[in-house]
Formats: structure tokens, C-alpha cells, sequence
């Protein structure tokens, strides 16, 4: 009998019967995947929100590692956790009032600071590398005199030494330019717009003691990110299995012969 054709219909899995078992375990797992995404992405917000706090620095007198207008990330703190070449959010009236200042710790209580020797700041009598400073400038453009800090405070300058209104300029205070570790509210960890990253580590100030360690910023990152990965991941599974399911339907049923 000629003329006449047959079709015939290829099991889906190869004729295991494990097709829907193993679409099931994919939407278990896509959906491990979400839950476990959302918990890491709202957790990181969660966390950085409690333990940094976003500041605008209206001035330049951080530059060039912080311009005027760049929005950082200050890690709150408190005043006995300060150490040289930190970068601190303060607030001290005889400075500002009712404002936050941002400067650079250069000396702790019972240091004796002065400036310049060969250009360069001393502390302790030993100069300091100060490789944030803007390229070619001097660490002081004036010398001031040595200044003996009180326990329990700090003496701060200005990266941009030149038009910062810093310890320097309030060395004739009762306080003698110095500011209470009290005053300290937030440790500045990252310029985040523009996206300027990380501040660098203040290695000049290792031979008088040990340094800050950057706080959690990048695990937090790291988690937003992962978190974020999983979401979009595990909720592309189910489209996209059931695009390629259909893909599969369509070629299951194929002529086998013409008789």
C-alpha cells in the first residue's frame, strides 16, 4: 500500500522516565538559590546600613584622595579605636558648628608631632612617608611648632595641606589644635562616588604602631553582589527550562518511514 506514512514518538528522556523528577529537583534547587539570594542581598544592605554611615565632603581640603563632592563610606566607630593615618568623620565646635569634619589622623595622644624636616612630617622624630599628599607638594607649607598631643586626643591635617583648615590653624585654641578621641564618630573606608574604592593603606605611619584593618566593607559588597547573582539565577531557571522543554517537544515526534 504505497503512499502511506508512519510517525513515531521519541521518549522525551531517553526512555528513563527521569524527565520529571529531574525538573523538579532544578526548581528545588532555583529556588534554594533565590531564598539563599535574598537573604545574602537584603543581609548585606541590612549590615552595611548598621555599620556605615554615607557622608558628602563639601571641601577639597581631602584631596587628592578625597575631592570636594565625593560621597564616601565612614565605618561608625568608637574614638578608642582611632589610630595614625586614619581618616576620621569628627565633630568639634571650636572647628565648625553643627557640621562634620573629615581629616587624617596624624598623631595620638602622648606622639610629638612637628613639621618639616627635609620636607616631610615628623612624628616621634620620624619622618613620614606621605604618599597621598598631592604629587610634588611639601607636608606642611609653613613649619608650626612641635606640638606635645594630651592623652585622649589627636592632632589632624588636611591631605591638601595647603588650603586645609586643620589642626595647624587652631594651634592658638585652648585645646592646642587638638580634638578629643571623643569627637571622632566614623572611620572613612571608601570613596564611593565617584567611584574612587578603597583608601589606601597609610603605610608611613607602621613604624610607630600598628594600623586601622579596613572594617567589613568589601564582604558586604561581596554578599550584595553574590546575593544578587542567585536571585536573577535561580529565577531565570524556570523560564528558560521550559523553553528548552518546548524545544524538545517540537523535535520529539520525527517520520520515521514512507511505505
Amino acid at each position: 500500500m504505497g503512499g502511506e506514512s508512519t510517525t513515531r514518538t521519541a521518549p522525551r528522556s531517553g526512555g528513563t522516565g527521569t524527565g520529571p523528577a529531574a525538573g523538579r529537583t532544578g526548581q528545588r534547587l532555583s529556588g534554594l538559590a533565590v531564598a539563599l539570594g535574598i537573604v545574602l542581598f537584603l543581609g548585606g544592605f541590612a549590615w552595611g546600613a548598621v555599620v556605615y554611615r554615607p557622608y558628602t565632603v563639601p571641601t577639597s581640603s581631602m584631596s587628592p584622595t578625597i575631592d570636594a563632592g565625593d560621597r564616601v563610606l565612614a565605618q561608625r566607630i568608637d574614638g578608642g579605636e582611632v589610630r595614625r593615618g586614619d581618616v576620621v568623620v569628627f565633630k568639634d565646635k571650636s572647628w565648625v558648628t553643627n557640621a562634620a569634619v573629615v581629616k587624617r589622623v596624624v598623631a595620638v595622644g602622648g606622639d610629638k608631632v612637628s613639621c618639616c624636616t627635609d620636607g616631610k612630617l615628623t612624628v616621634n622624630g620620624k619622618q613620614i612617608d606621605e604618599p597621598y599628599l598631592p604629587a610634588g607638594s611639601l607636608a606642611e607649607i609653613k613649619n608650626f611648632p612641635s606640638v606635645t598631643v594630651p592623652k585622649g586626643r589627636l592632632f589632624l591635617l588636611g591631605d591638601e595641606r595647603q588650603g586645609s583648615l586643620d589642626s595647624t590653624a587652631h594651634l592658638t585654641d585652648a585645646a592646642g589644635g587638638t580634638v578629643a578621641r571623643g569627637a571622632v564618630t566614623a572611620r572613612v573606608d571608601a570613596v564611593v562616588w565617584p567611584m574612587g574604592g578603597m583608601l589606601k593603606k597609610p603605610t608611613g605611619f607602621e613604624a610607630l604602631g600598628a594600623l586601622s584593618s579596613p572594617g567589613p566593607l568589601r564582604t558586604i559588597v561581596t554578599m550584595i553582589v553574590v546575593g544578587a547573582v542567585l536571585v536573577l539565577g535561580g529565577g531565570a531557571y524556570g523560564p528558560v527550562a521550559k523553553r528548552l522543554g518546548g524545544r524538545r517537544s517540537r523535535t520529539g515526534t520525527e517520520p520515521v518511514g514512507v511505505r
